[in-house]
Formats: C-alpha cells, sequence, structure tokens
C-alpha cells in the first residue's frame, strides 16, 4: 500500500504574501532570557522545520547535478547565490527558484513557487543520512511508483501543495488563507519554524513579568513552591509507578497537533486551545493502522501512544524526549530503565539475546520501525508486547521476524513460547476488536461489550464505535446515549459521528444537548449528524452555531477535491442537488484526478435522472482514472440501470480486478456473472478466493446460494463448513 492512502484520508488541509515576522512572536524576546532553552532548540528537528534557501541551509548538491524517475527529470543547479532546479516529463522543463527548504534529516525536501504565494513540493528529495547508510543523493519521492502528470501524487497537483498539506506544522502560526472563489491562497506565519509559539502559545504579558532566577514549573510556580512530584520504583517493585499530584498532560494537546493523523476544523492552531478544539482525529481504522492497532500508512505518533500503558499510566512525552531538544534523554536502554527494572528487564534470561546487541535493545521488541517518505524510519509508539501468533490470524506484523527475516511468526510464536511458557492470551473482545477491524462478522453483542471493556485503551474502543453501523442496522439508542454522555470526548466524538443512521427523532432526543459540548470536534460531528433535523427555539440556535463550525472546517479544506466534495455531500443531505453538483464540479476542477468527486457526482446526476450526463462523465472519468476501481465499480451499476448486463459485467469485473481485496466488489461481480448465466463459473470464482474472506456473511450467503443453484452439493457442504 503506497502513500497514496494517507494523503488521500488526510481529510482536509489549503499562495503566499508572507508577512513580515512581528517582533511581538520574535524568538528574540524569548532569547534574551532563556538562553539555555534557546541553545537546547537549537538542536532540535523543530528548528530546522523550514528555512529560507541558502549557503547555510541547503545540505543537497546543486552542483549542476541531474537525476530522473520514470519520465520525471531534473537538473539541480546554482544561478549566483540562489539554488535552481529545471523539471518536467517532457523535453521543455520549466525553472524555479528554490524558495525554502523543508526539514533538514533524513531527507531535506525543497519549495517552490509556482504561482505568486503558492508553494509546491519538489518530488526529488535530498538524502541527507551518510554515504555508509545509503545516502548523500538525490532520491524520488515515490520510488516504487510511476507519478505520471496525470496522477493525483503528482507534485503539481494540490496533494503536494505545502500551503495547505505540510504548513502548520512547519512554522509558527501559521494561517493559510485560502480564497475559494480565486482558488488561491495569501499565507502567513509568525515565524518561519517551528519555535517557542507552536509549544507555549501567546503567553500574553509574559515578556512584562518580573524576572527571577528560580527555576520554574510548566505552571509558572517555583519548584520550591510546587511539588510536581516523580516516577518512583520501590526496591520489590520492576516497575515505576508517579508519586504525587496527578499529573496534568494536556500539555500534549501542543504535542498531537502536528504529531497525529488529523483534520482541521480551524484555519490554523493554537498551543493556547485545545487538540479537539482545532482537530479532529483519526482513529485506529484500516487501511491506516493494522488490524492490532499498529502503525501501517503515516499516521504518526497520536493513535498509537494513545494505545500504551505508559500513556494510561500517565507518561507524557518529556519523560522521554528533552521539552525544547525534543532529542531522548539517554540513549540506549537507559531510557527505558528509568522506570522499568534493569534487573528484571535488561538481562538475557528477558530479552534472549546477547547484551548490547540490536535484538537486546528495548525499542527494537517494543517500538518496531516503519519506513516513510524513502529513508524516514519511524518507531510506533504502542509499546506492545509482541504476538507473532496474531501474524497468522490477522496479518499483523511482528517484532521478530520483522529482525528474522528468514523466520516466519510460526517460528517466532515457539521461540517465544519455549522462553516465557505459553503466549499471553488475547482476551475474546481484542479478538473480535481485531476482526472488526478486517471488516470480519462479529455479532451486535460482542461489539458492545468490547466497547464496555475498561481493559481496553479508550481509542481502541473509540474506534469500535465508530463502527457500529457495521454490526447494527439500527443502532441501539440507549446504548449510544451512554456513550454520547461519556466523560470520554473520544466516545462522544465517535459516536456522534455513529449517529448518521439515528432517525430525526432520536437525533433530536439524543444529539441536542451535544450541540455544547466544551470541544468543536464533538460539535461539528453532531451538527453533520442532524444535517436536515428540524429544530426550534434555542436548539435551533444551537445547531445554527454548530453548522456554523462545520462549514468553516469544509471551507477551511477547499482547497483540495475532499473539501467541495463534503460541502457537495451536506447540500444532498438538504436536498440542494444543484448545489451539490456545482460544488463537485469545482472539486473536479482544482482536484482532476480526485475519483471521490466523479463517483459522488455521478450520484447527484442519477438523483436528478439526468442519464444524458452520466454518460459523458464516466466517458471523462475513466480516461482521466483508468485504474479507479470505485469508478468502475459506479459504470456497472449505472450499466445495470440500464439494463446493459454484458457490459455491466466487464465493468464489475475491472472494479474487482482492481481492487481484489474488496468484497463488495467481488460480490457484485459474482452476482453479475450469476445474471448472464455464468453461474457455475461464479461458483468456482468464490471458491478460489473465498479463504481471503473468511467470515464474510455476505459472500458466505452467496456461496449456498450458488452451490444449490448449481446443485453441487459438494460445496454446499464445504461453505456451511466455513460458518
Amino acid at each position: 500500500m503506497s502513500l497514496r492512502i494517507i494523503i488521500t484520508l488526510l481529510i482536509l488541509f489549503s499562495l503566499v504574501n508572507f508577512s513580515v515576522q512581528s517582533e511581538e512572536y520574535s524568538t528574540q524576546a524569548c532569547t534574551n532570557c532563556h538562553q539555555n532553552e534557546h541553545q537546547q532548540w537549537l538542536k532540535s528537528d523543530h528548528a530546522k522545520a523550514m528555512a529560507v534557501a541558502d549557503e547555510s541551509t541547503v545540505l543537497g548538491d546543486f552542483n549542476d547535478v541531474r537525476t530522473e524517475h520514470y519520465a520525471e527529470k531534473a537538473r539541480f543547479y546554482r544561478q549566483g547565490k540562489q539554488f535552481w532546479v529545471e523539471i518536467g516529463q517532457t523535453d521543455h522543463p520549466t525553472k524555479y527558484q528554490i524558495k525554502y527548504t523543508f526539514g533538514h534529516f533524513p531527507l531535506q525536501q525543497y519549495l517552490v513557487e509556482i504561482e505568486p504565494g503558492k508553494l509546491q513540493v519538489l518530488p526529488f528529495s535530498w538524502d541527507a543520512r551518510s554515504k555508509q547508510d545509503g545516502g548523500q543523493r538525490w532520491y524520488h519521492n515515490y520510488e516504487a511508483e510511476n507519478i505520471t502528470t496525470a496522477d493525483r501524487l503528482h507534485w503539481l497537483q494540490p496533494l503536494q501543495n505545502w500551503n495547505g498539506m505540510c504548513a502548520d506544522c512547519h512554522s509558527d502560526g501559521i494561517q493559510r488563507h485560502y480564497n475559494p472563489e480565486q482558488n488561491s491562497f495569501n499565507s502567513h506565519w509568525k515565524n518561519i519554524n517551528v519555535g517557542c509559539l507552536s509549544c507555549h502559545g501567546e503567553m500574553q504579558g509574559h515578556p512584562d513579568q518580573p524576572r527571577s532566577n528560580k527555576s520554574t514549573t510548566n505552571n509558572g510556580k517555583s519548584d520550591a513552591a510546587a511539588y510536581i512530584g516523580n516516577w518512583l520504583r520501590q526496591a520489590d517493585q520492576k516497575i515505576a509507578s508517579w508519586h504525587g499530584p496527578k499529573r496534568d498532560n494536556s500539555f500534549m494537546d501542543s504535542c498531537f497537533a502536528c504529531h497525529s493523523l488529523r483534520s482541521p476544523l480551524t484555519d490554523g492552531f493554537s498551543a493556547d486551545n485545545a487538540f479537539l478544539d482545532q482537530f479532529s482525529p483519526q482513529l485506529l481504522l484500516a487501511p491506516m493502522y493494522h488490524a492490532d492497532g499498529q502503525i501501517k500508512e503515516e499516521v504518526y505518533v497520536y493513535g498509537s501512544f494513545l494505545q500504551s500503558k505508559m500513556y494510561a499510566a500517565g507518561v507524557n512525552c518529556l519523560d522521554c524526549h528533552d521539552k525544547h531538544s525534543m532529542k531522548i534523554k539517554i540513549q540506549g536502554n537507559g531510557l527505558c530503565l528509568q522506570c522499568h527494572s534493569a534487573e528484571a528487564y535488561d538481562v538475557e534470561s528477558h530479552h534472549h539475546h546477547p547484551q548490547q546487541s540490536e535484538g537486546a535493545q528495548c525499542i527494537n521488541c517494543h517500538m518496531p520501525t516503519n519506513r516513510y517518505m524513502g529513508v524516514d524510519d519511524r518507531r510506533d509508539h504502542s509499546l506492545k508486547i509482541p504476538h507473532p501468533q496474531l501474524a497468522e490470524q490477522f496479518g499483523t506484523p511482528d517484532a521478530c521476524t520483522s529482525c528474522h527475516q528468514d523466520k516466519n511468526s510460526q517460528w517466532a510464536t515457539g521461540q517465544l513460547t519455549k522462553w516465557f511458557g505459553q503466549p499471553p492470551t488475547i482476551s475474546a473482545n481484542l479478538h473480535n476488536l481485531y476482526k472488526l477491524q478486517l471488516g470480519q462478522r462479529i455479532t451486535p453483542s460482542e461489539h458492545m461489550a468490547l466497547i464496555r471493556d475498561n481493559s481496553i485503551p479508550v481509542i481502541s474502543r473509540a474506534t469500535a464505535i465508530s463502527l457500529l453501523g457495521m454490526t447494527q442496522s439500527q443502532l441501539d439508542s440507549h446504548f449510544l446515549q451512554a456513550l454520547l454522555n461519556s466523560d470520554e470526548a473520544l466516545f462522544r466524538l465517535s459516536a456522534a459521528q455513529a449517529a448518521t443512521t439515528l432517525t430525526p427523532i432520536q437525533k433530536t432526543a439524543l444529539l441536542v444537548p451535544l450541540l455544547r459540548d466544551k470541544y468543536k470536534a464533538v460539535r461539528v460531528a453532531v451538527a453533520r449528524s442532524m444535517v436536515g433535523v428540524p429544530l426550534s427555539g434555542q436548539d435551533k440556535t444551537d445547531f445554527d452555531n454548530a453548522f456554523d463550525e462545520l462549514m468553516q472546517s469544509v471551507e477551511v479544506n477547499s482547497w483540495r477535491g475532499e473539501g467541495h466534495a463534503n460541502q457537495a455531500a451536506i447540500n444532498i443531505q438538504l436536498n440542494n442537488l444543484d448545489h451539490a453538483a456545482s460544488e463537485l464540479q469545482k472539486s473536479i476542477k482544482i482536484d482532476p484526478y480526485f475519483d471521490g468527486a466523479y463517483f459522488a457526482l455521478a450520484e447527484v446526476y442519477r438523483l436528478q435522472q439526468r442519464e444524458d450526463l452520466l454518460d459523458k462523465l464516466y466517458q471523462t472519468a475513466l480516461q482521466r482514472l483508468p485504474d479507479s476501481a470505485q469508478l468502475h465499480y459506479s459504470k456497472a451499476l449505472f450499466l445495470v440501470r440500464k439494463q446493459q448486463y454484458q457490459p455491466a459485467l466487464k465493468a464489475f469485473k475491472s472494479a474487482y480486478k482492481l481492487q481484489p481485496d474488496n468484497s463488495q466488489y467481488l460480490y457484485a461481480y459474482l452476482l453479475s456473472m450469476d445474471g448472464i448465466g455464468q453461474s457455475k463459473q461464479a461458483l468456482n470464482t468464490l471458491k478460489m478466493v473465498y479463504s481471503r474472506f473468511q467470515g464474510d456473511q455476505q459472500l458466505l450467503e452467496l456461496g449456498l446460494y450458488l452451490a444449490q443453484k448449481n446443485q453441487d452439493r459438494n460445496s454446499y457442504d464445504w461453505f456451511m463448513q466455513q460458518r
């Protein structure tokens, strides 16, 4: 699976007349008093997040160096003190000046201005690692793929736009200022890199406070005046516990603002506001995460860390990372041994590898890496115990075979059993959660039981809440009400998102109070679920306020196709089909390779009974996006309505071949075969691939039907055994 998935599911983000940084937010004002902190910050990745391209910041080789990737060719060169690139997929490449550097290690990217104020990320990056590690070279960001100009991931398309995709996490106080009418930006920052403002907020009045030589806590109290506690381990304990007042870890909202996969609700963010007042987070859903919650696509840290026992115990980012350099405090196992007994854990009887070897390092078993952006290895922060037996059942990765690549999960399970005895039991509720993630069948009662299980992390249960529609065609309103009234904000958010299937009467009874929820993410989700529900009085006022917040979040993200598609979805719900069609046409205009807009526009034309427009739409869409499974599927349904069954079969087959793990595409393809008299072929096809869809009730019922229709007793018995 490629990075195109993560970019497509990053629900919504957005040309640039940069303002001069005002003195009010100058880092110099902070440095005057906090010189030690500033020196530490200079060592951080934050300090090098973005910079004007010059001799001191550019790491790449611009000595008339040429590189290419399939048809994309580039020449990196200098003009005086400026850095330039000549790039294109034709014999007439375009020249751009490098305006800014982006990051520094293990890769450095480069930004060019293709229109006034509109910055794009070049498709070639500089590998800043050492030569010994394979670095000091130019490489393409999608080395395994041929990204043509007719590809949504091409560097000139919206998904490679700095203003929308990247800006808010690489500069302080960024605001995109996107103009949807002109499809332009007037983006401004308060500081070009990630400095004091992103973590500490506005700090209004702070520079005017009297200076003190006493060290202070995050709350501004001197250490002598505030006992902040510590992690302590008694002699008979293997793991430390927190001693002192309950920790206030809300500051991590500032970390999560960037180190998470999330949808922005506002234009820019501030450390002074809560995470859920500015973003709606991505939960642990496929295909972004593996079934057991391990990271898969580029999802950063939030989702994995919230699953960890560390997070549940009160551990925060600064227990492991220095607060200004952001480097880990201690290299090697010493970092973990701050809290974990060396006598119990840093010994061969625990890790079963030679001391100081790679296998003896805690992080290699409990924080395995995934590689992103070609060279960037990032660690999973869920800090799980390796469970190779899950790999056999759910296709999840395990730390053992990621190192021992010549072995399989059965071998790894055998080794762990030999060392530690039988592997720890995975609860039935966790098994059901993993099955749910894979789209496998569980019962409604099993689904509700795992949501009620307090031993499962909150974010995992919130993910299960968001999937209630998979097992309940009609939601249990009493069960949902308890979730909507929960103290856990992620429960309220997920329940509000799941509530779209409730009746208008149920929505009025259950959702109206959450229109006044303390967090904008919840209010926006409620407003989205209540579109079209008739209200009056104060309820109508509260809805209008929340709906305005919803529309603001949609408009903030309208620089890419999904923004207009989301506006269209709201208009469809309000039966404003002409407005919906207009929004989808705008989506196609600014983001022509986003297949979701064509798919949705086809649905609008169907509702409007504009069959005359559908033929032309599918012709245009599939000419631009011949590898879009959902467009082939949509066209197949259109052909079925026109009773053109043979062409429909061809379209269903194309959809399934392009996305062979989609059970719905397979189901429709087999039904189409059956419909034109190919029942035997349909039965044989299903039997050949059914192992990939074990537990899919719809396909199981289809198999039994086809076996009966073909009077094939052996096949019927075979499918009965799959129940």
